[in-house]
């Protein structure tokens, strides 16, 4: 409405311009007013109504989320650095031909770019894209990192269920030619230490193979062209009954019903070492190479997790496909479970809280000369994983400091102003986390009870009497007890009793 108001008033201009022209007079003062009156019909509504709001699928944090998100972020930080990994960046948008074919059908869903400057840019749409350009670009050929940024994806979000527009990934990724299953199985040991640490309930690793995937579709009849959309319909088996899924590789896909039905008899099988071994004395599988393969590699695997003892929380799940094009190899997502009811019942998914798999080929396609790194990665959902956090604290009641201050320095007299930045700067110089109050004479009672509000432990007092002994008055906020501490023995004091036990 506001360019329409910004029209009318740009016409009104031409018409007084072409009156002062010598115009016929009557016809002009009659448009004139015509389009005065325009304009003022227009009135507020040529002023658009700004709405204050966050775009649709962000949010912002509170100072007590972010204080729930760093503990996250911690966690899963010191478990990274605990396996070797280094850090890099990236930029968040790259060149839209990086991110062009890489993810199969939710292609779509990348976010593009206005041309700015000549060049064709997208947003990124994870950290693994990126990640392998990264590679190829610098002739990495061997590397541990871990990655944690934003994403975005074009997505139907569904804020409460932690699925947005904008959210952070958590990556770690293992490049380099080593002998198999053994980087694979730390990326899956990875996943378990994380989920274990947070204590965010029940969960389970669901693990397949794209090979054993590829391998079950050529002996059902599914053509090769097929092959990646119909591995689309089968990754919807967490979200849809297989009758749906179905319904959908014949109506939409275009699958024989025969091909439809003999993968039905596979993509509900799950288990462990026993179901490979089944598998593998599969007459149709074990003659298809490709599942063979597959097949062999997941028995290494579970061998190297027994051996780590994390198999009780691992699940090999034929339905399991995850639709991103890159995977080459194994594949896994982790999901949090709960007992549908206090009987012996099969646990019901709550949603995927980490995923990842193997991704031979994908450096190789940024390689000008094609080299191939093999690399297999982790990547852990911290927006599901903070949305039930968040929950969590909420149902528990839990008093959370968003502040990390150790110390609040005090005064118990007035005019002490210049004595409590002296002994404020003394602390923040000896690496304290030191706070006052911005007043010239604050009452004690005022400051003892921003301590009690905001988690403060410990309050520096300065006094009269304080100044003349050399002391200063430590007072513990939650026990209310005092000690005379010297001046010069005030930062080791604070620091021995703010220190984690």
């Amino acid at each position: 409405m506001a360019a329409a108001a910004a029209a009318v008033q740009a016409q009104a201009d031409a018409v007084r311009r072409l009156k002062q022209e010598q115009a016929e007079p009557d016809e002009i003062a009659k448009e004139v007013a015509k389009l005065l009156e325009m304009k003022a019909q227009l009135g507020d509504e040529g002023k658009s109504k700004f709405v204050l709001k966050t775009p649709k699928g962000t949010r912002d944090y509170s100072p007590k989320q972010m204080a729930i998100r760093e503990r996250v972020f911690n966690a899963i930080i010191t478990c990274f650095k605990r396996h070797g990994a280094e850090v890099i960046d990236t930029p968040v948008f790259e060149l839209k031909e990086t991110l062009t074919g890489k993810y199969g059908e939710d292609s779509k869903l990348i976010y593009d770019l206005k041309d700015q400057g000549g060049e064709l840019l997208s947003l990124r749409y994870d950290l693994t894209v990126p990640f392998a350009r990264y590679l190829a670009m610098n002739k990495i050929t061997n590397i541990k990192r871990y990655h944690i940024a934003k994403v975005y994806r074009r997505d139907n979000p569904a804020m409460t269920r932690g699925r947005y527009r904008e959210f952070y990934q958590c990556d770690f990724d293992i490049a380099g030619h080593f002998d198999p299953m053994i980087p694979d199985a730390e990326c899956l040991k990875i996943a378990h230490e994380i989920l274990s640490e947070l204590q965010l309930g029940d969960f389970l690793i669901k693990v397949n193979d794209r090979r054993i995937l590829d391998g079950m579709f050529a002996v059902c009849g599914v053509p090769d062209s097929k092959f990646r959309t119909i591995c689309s319909s089968v990754d919807k088996l967490d979200k849809m009954p297989w009758e749906d899924v179905r319904s959908e590789m014949l109506g939409e896909k275009g699958l024989s019903p025969e091909a439809a039905n003999r993968i039905g008899e596979y993509v509900q099988l799950h288990g462990g070492l026993e179901l490979i071994e089944q598998l593998l004395q599969d007459p149709k599988l074990s003659q298809n190479q490709l599942a063979k393969e597959g097949l062999g590699d997941m028995k290494l695997l579970f061998e190297y997790l027994t051996l780590f003892g994390i198999t009780g929380k691992i699940s090999f799940d034929l339905s399991l496909a995850r639709g991103l094009d890159y995977y080459t190899g194994v594949i896994f997502e982790a999901v949090l479970v709960q007992q549908e009811n206090n009987h012996e019942e099969e646990p019901v998914s709550v949603g995927s809280v980490a995923g990842g798999g193997r991704y031979d080929g994908l450096v190789g396609m940024f390689d000008p000369k094609g080299r191939r790194v093999p690399c297999v990665g982790v990547s852990i959902g911290i927006e599901r994983i903070f949305s039930i956090m968040e929950q969590k604290v909420e149902a528990s009641a839990e008093k959370i400091r968003t502040t990390e201050t150790q110390v609040l320095v005090a005064s118990a007299q007035k005019k002490l102003l210049e004595e409590r930045l002296k002994l404020i700067s003394e602390l923040w110089d000896a690496g304290i986390k030191a706070e006052m109050l911005y007043k010239k004479n604050p009452k004690l009672l005022n400051q003892l009870q921003y301590c009690e509000d905001t988690g403060i432990p410990l309050v520096a007092i300065v006094g009269e009497q304080e100044l003349k002994d050399g002391v200063v008055k430590l007072r513990v906020v939650a026990t209310r007890e005092e000690v005379d501490v010297r001046r010069e023995s005030l930062v080791e004091e604070i620091k021995t009793r703010t220190s984690p036990s």
